[in-house]
């Protein structure tokens, strides 16, 4: 079989326009590699990169969200004083698109137990330590005696009165078991040649691990309202709190807004609004959990509790 010659042609060139926008740009990280935040004593969260990084001066990232959701109306019609309150529509109404246009980077150092609830947020970039190639550190998360509480009552996944101490020093205890094997797997592999990936998985979860983390805004709100919530486990918490306090800077209108609308505001279902309308404490419901959330709204609203 003959072979084909293919000619291949020059594709064509069109005119780029560069476009610079009016007066002097700032650098959202004041030129800094990374702002880093420590978290115990092997975690941090360190935020090394924003998209816009250079802004007009006297803005910030809240721009590029603005920018987004007036691009079918054009420049010509933007009002710079009514900025914040398009931000506040947005979020208020849901119109999630335009938070989208921000980014953030950041590199992250948390227990594996963290680690596992963080990946559930599966909207980010992530590119994680590997204990097949590397030796994982020494490192490992010990929590606070006062943090060492017992099983909730109320909720299945949490923790809830304080325990005795007796039990609190045999958990200690059991921790120094646990990372007590960190020796045991350096011995096997880099003394007797045992695989990194093999030898890694005896190490118990409070062992730190990092990744980069690059997320959208929107995605980042979502993690933030979930995991800086008091129902989320406490060690996320600190996470989920350093990230607000980083970004809140870059996106100052957002994060206002966010407060506004998310972490400080309370949703009222249906049966709930019924209950107003009815001006009853009683929810239509069987559902322990649903009355119990009723009853916890109707106190932070000054209600009254449901029991009156």
């Amino acid at each position: 079989m003959s072979e084909q010659s293919v000619e291949i042609k020059p594709t064509k060139q069109f005119p780029v326009k560069h476009e610079m926008p009016e007066g002097k740009l700032t650098d959202l990280m004041a030129g800094a590699a990374r702002q880093h935040i420590q978290i115990g004593e092997h975690g941090f969260l360190a935020l090394l990169d924003v998209m816009p990084r250079l802004v007009p001066e006297g803005q910030t990232a809240d721009g590029s969200i603005v920018q987004a959701a007036r691009v079918s109306y054009g420049a010509g019609t933007k009002r710079v004083n009514e900025d914040r309150g398009l931000i506040r529509y947005l979020l208020r109404h849901r119109h999630t698109t335009p938070f989208e246009m921000v980014e953030f980077k950041f590199h992250c150092s948390m227990p594996i137990f963290i680690a596992r609830q963080w990946i559930r947020h599966r909207t980010a970039n992530v590119n994680e330590y590997s204990g097949r190639y590397s030796v994982m550190p020494e490192r490992f998360h010990r929590p606070n005696l006062e943090d060492i509480r017992a099983q909730s009552a109320t909720n299945r996944q949490g923790r809830g009165e304080a325990i005795e101490m007796e039990t609190a020093e045999d958990f200690l205890a059991y921790l120094d078991r646990a990372e007590a094997l960190h020796k045991d797997y350096i011995e096997l592999t880099e003394k007797k040649g045992l695989s990194r990936e093999l030898g890694r998985i005896g190490l118990p979860l409070s062992l730190y691990t990092e990744w980069y983390w690059k997320c959208d805004l929107h995605n980042i709100l979502r993690f933030i309202g979930l995991r800086m919530d008091g129902h989320a486990q406490h060690e996320i918490q600190l996470f989920a709190r350093a990230m607000y306090q980083l970004i809140e800077p870059m996106v100052p209108w957002t994060c206002e807004a966010f407060r506004d609308y998310e972490i400080d505001s309370v949703n009222l279902t249906r049966l709930e609004v019924e209950a107003i309308r009815n001006g009853t404490a009683e929810l239509d419901t069987s559902n322990k959990r649903e009355q119990a959330e009723w009853t916890t709204k109707r106190e932070s609203l000054g209600l009254g509790d449901c029991s009156e």
